[in-house]
């Protein structure tokens, strides 16, 4: 079984698993145990609806064949394809991770509030509507200017033990004429941060964007889902010894 995808952006966060050619989700809720040691890791292959197309190439997550560019991600206005397609409606949105880091980025319309989630924001702000990608990639490449507008995992982890800088948040928003407002609850809070691991096993604590929280002997670990994508998946919770958090040794 090989896990070939996740999903993260909704309420109902999971793996995507491979057992074949057919996809099936593993859900992701609180309180569920997972126990799976990680084997081989080689390309996740293609996804067509629950159809998996396998791929045994060494190069992981993906190979050449299957690693999927998406050119609009680095359009500033100007674009980069031999013909402008993105005419559907899009929006400019700021976006908030605790404690303080201020994202600007663009979406088609619909998929706001799913982006958002996506990417673990904490609260967002619909600031600009316009009629296609390269208007939005405009005032998003003026935005950038004061603002990031790509946040490091290493920042989202970050923010899974820490509030948002409300007063930073509202300084912002008051530059801007906002048309909707976002604050996201993804279930579950921290007192202290997680430690960074790769493992499929323990029990899940939560999901915020693509950081998966499990608990192990009374430690918490945050998982970059995207390291898990390639991995053939084997029963069993995995052996060898990870890092504890310094709060485990007081217990």
């Amino acid at each position: 079984m090989q896990l070939v995808g996740y999903d993260s952006s909704g309420r109902d966060a999971a793996l995507l698993l491979s057992d074949g050619n057919r996809v099936r989700r593993q859900p992701l809720e609180a309180g569920d145990d997972l126990s799976y040691t990680l084997g081989r890791r080689h390309c996740a292959g293609a996804i067509d609806g629950d159809v998996h197309h396998a791929c045994e190439n060494e190069v992981a997550p993906y190979c050449d064949l299957h690693a999927s560019t998406w050119i609009c991600a680095r359009c500033t206005g100007t674009c980069l394809k031999d013909e402008m397609d993105c005419y559907e409606e899009h929006a400019v949105y700021l976006a908030a991770f605790a404690p303080d880091t201020f994202k600007v980025g663009v979406t088609r319309s619909w998929r706001l509030e799913t982006r958002l989630r996506e990417q673990g924001a904490d609260h967002g702000a619909h600031v600009h509507t316009v009629s296609n990608g390269r208007i939005a990639r405009e005032l998003e490449a003026e935005l950038a200017r004061d603002l990031v507008d790509r946040v490091r995992t290493r920042a989202k982890l970050d923010s899974l033990a820490a509030d948002v800088d409300e007063g930073a948040w509202e300084a912002l928003l008051a530059e801007h004429d906002v048309l909707d407002r976002f604050t996201f609850d993804y279930g579950f809070a921290l007192e202290s941060r997680p430690v960074p691991e790769t493992i499929a096993s323990g029990t899940v604590v939560g999901v915020k964007g693509r950081l998966l929280v499990l608990e192990r002997g009374g430690t918490n670990y945050a998982v970059d889902l995207r390291d898990l994508v390639g991995y053939e998946l084997e029963a069993g919770d995995a052996t060898r010894s990870l890092q504890s958090s310094l709060g485990t040794f007081g217990r």
